[in-house]
């Protein structure tokens, strides 16, 4: 047994990739299971949290000799989804260009705005080009932090369009923020962080 300290960066497919093991063996591992209460998500982890990462098993296959045998290994990719928006509504059809780790491709966003793609579980970084626009989108994976940080409640504002910073401190400028995302979502524009603005900032955003 092993014991991973969570880096910026990381989810829990990315530290199951570096060990060689399925996310599920180790999320589900009892030695995890208070952080597994505590995150809910297993992609979205914390810095300084820990992962208890479980020792490898041995498994034997009863082979013929004389022949090729072929095995696949399952679990890798990861998807990558993301809800393009413009005041609200939806980027239907919209051409893209994205970039995750040097790698292309280009499509369409679905009817909903939707843009989903498979990416190796350690990508990082990535870049989202709108065509018709030329619109440039930098993203940073693994990078958001859980919903009961201020820093995950800050960067699903800016992510969402909303004019705040990344700083951690429950400043003016992030209530402000938050004031509107409350009025728009029909909630008491408090500024502060309450479960009911948690859970409605959850949904909107989507994790």
């Amino acid at each position: 047994m092993t014991e991973y300290i969570v880096k910026q960066g990381d989810c829990l497919s990315s530290i199951a990739n570096k060990f060689g093991l399925f996310w599920e063996k180790i999320w589900n591992h009892p030695q995890n299971s208070q952080l597994k209460e505590l995150r809910k998500d297993p992609n979205i982890l914390f810095p300084g949290d820990v992962v208890y990462i479980p020792d490898k098993e041995e498994k034997e296959e009863a082979v013929a000799t004389g022949q090729k045998h072929r095995f696949r290994r399952k679990g890798v990719p990861e998807k990558l989804e993301l809800i393009l928006c413009l005041e609200g509504e939806p980027r239907r059809n919209e051409e893209y260009e994205l970039e995750i780790d040097g790698v292309f491709t280009s499509a369409k966003s679905d009817g909903e705005g939707k843009v989903s793609i498979s990416i190796p579980p350690g990508a990082r970084k990535g870049k989202l080009i709108l065509i018709r626009t030329g619109e440039e989108f930098n993203l940073d994976l693994g990078h958001l932090d859980p919903i009961t940080e201020i820093t995950g409640i800050q960067a699903r504002l800016v992510n969402l369009g909303f004019d705040v910073e990344v700083t951690g401190k429950w400043d003016e400028k992030s209530k402000e923020a938050l004031r509107l995302f409350q009025k728009q979502n029909k909630l008491e524009p408090s500024g502060e962080i309450d479960e009911t603005t948690r859970n409605k900032l959850k949904e909107v955003y989507g994790c």
